[in-house]
């Protein structure tokens, strides 16, 4: 199992016995399909929910666990409309649209479970009405929203290779009259520069990147075996594959991975950090890794830039290449819905072509 899931699951165990006996009886029922993660983000907006049925009046109980069914099902419709009020306007931190649509979908999830699927002694449903039947949960972004926000924000054609190149070299060059920033860039610039390299050559995502181990690498055959997001089976791992440029990144990265951040050899991550104040190498966290994109992004010219975009600009790339179907399997997209994002953002590049080939 991935570290994430292993701290959200042990998140979630601390956390369900304080809701009501049926949330804990959906959460049950939904263990086998969803993840520790989405479950725990489950608990989070029904804590978020209960608490303001509560603040509201709307509720007697005195905690969540004493919440009713009954207090569920007398819900009017403009309760809900405050609670939408209160979720984008009210809020001590105001929320996206992408935040509230899924606080919604996810009290929409657990009112069907109570309505159509749980039943009492008697075999009549847990929820006699459902209040949330009657809320739309309109999409938040669709594919051509989301491209149209990315443009401009990714690594685009020979920026690639270069924002990879500028990590081993460029940014040593731009800090050298900082003693401790230099020291630190060729302490880590070819781990860094490894990461990079592999988001930007195989579109993993940052989570996965994290959760690699050196067993889940093939570097003759540019392979990976990764634990996709959502997948519930820990057992099974998902082989990925990495081009060429990354192969030689990797295996430069692996030449220091032991010696340089002294890594005791019980420590299976593939990507190592050395603390400050520490004696031993352990695995880099998904912050570390986020902050260490952006610390050279900015240097690089590109303020947006964030470890996602690398994924996204090797998707855009990719998907100029491939088709729609291969690039949602390379990425582990769960519907091609979400891959139509790279569809949009290739349509100048797509139209540019078009035009060159007119002229020739």
């Amino acid at each position: 199992m991935s570290i994430q899931k292993t701290n959200d699951r042990k998140h979630l165990d601390l956390k369900l016995p304080q809701m009501p006996w049926f949330v804990q009886q959906f959460i049950d029922y939904k263990r086998p399909d969803l993840s520790p993660s989405t479950l725990l983000e489950y608990i989070r907006d029904y804590e978020s929910f209960f608490g303001w049925l509560r603040g509201e009046g709307l509720s007697v109980a005195t905690d969540n666990t004493a919440i009713t069914l009954l207090e569920l099902e007398t819900l009017h419709m403009d309760s809900i409309v405050g609670y939408r009020l209160h979720l984008t306007t009210r809020a001590v931190q105001t929320n996206t649209r992408v935040t509230v649509s899924r606080k919604l979908s996810a009290l929409r999830s657990l009112f069907h479970y109570l309505s159509q699927i749980a039943e009492d002694e008697n075999f009549y449903p847990l929820l006699k009405r459902n209040i949330m039947a009657k809320v739309e949960v309109k999409r938040a972004h669709k594919p051509k929203d989301t491209a149209a926000k990315l443009k401009g924000k990714i690594l685009e054609d020979e920026e690639l290779l270069e924002f990879v190149g500028y990590i081993y070299e460029g940014y040593g060059i731009d800090v050298a009259a900082n003693k401790q920033a230099h020291y630190a860039h060729l302490l880590n610039r070819e781990r860094d520069a490894c990461i990079a390299s592999l988001i930007l050559n195989s579109g993993l995502r940052v989570s996965e990147v994290v959760n690699l181990n050196v067993d889940d690498l093939d570097v003759n055959n540019k392979l990976l075996y990764v634990t996709r997001k959502g997948n519930n089976d820990e057992t099974f791992k998902t082989p990925v594959y990495f081009r060429e440029q990354a192969k030689d990144d990797l295996s430069q990265y692996l030449v220091f991975r032991q010696s340089r951040y002294n890594t005791p050899k019980r420590e299976k991550a593939l990507f190592i950090a050395l603390p400050n104040g520490q004696q031993e190498g352990k695995r880099m966290t998904k912050r570390a890794i986020q902050e260490m994109i952006m610390k050279y992004a900015k240097r690089f010219g590109k303020p947006f830039l964030t470890v996602h975009k690398l994924r996204h600009s090797f998707a855009t790339d990719y998907y100029l290449q491939n088709d729609i179907y291969k690039t949602k399997e390379q990425l582990g997209h769960a519907s091609t819905e979400t891959t139509e994002i790279y569809a949009h953002l290739t349509d100048k590049t797509m139209s540019e072509a078009i035009e060159r080939r007119a002229e020739s």
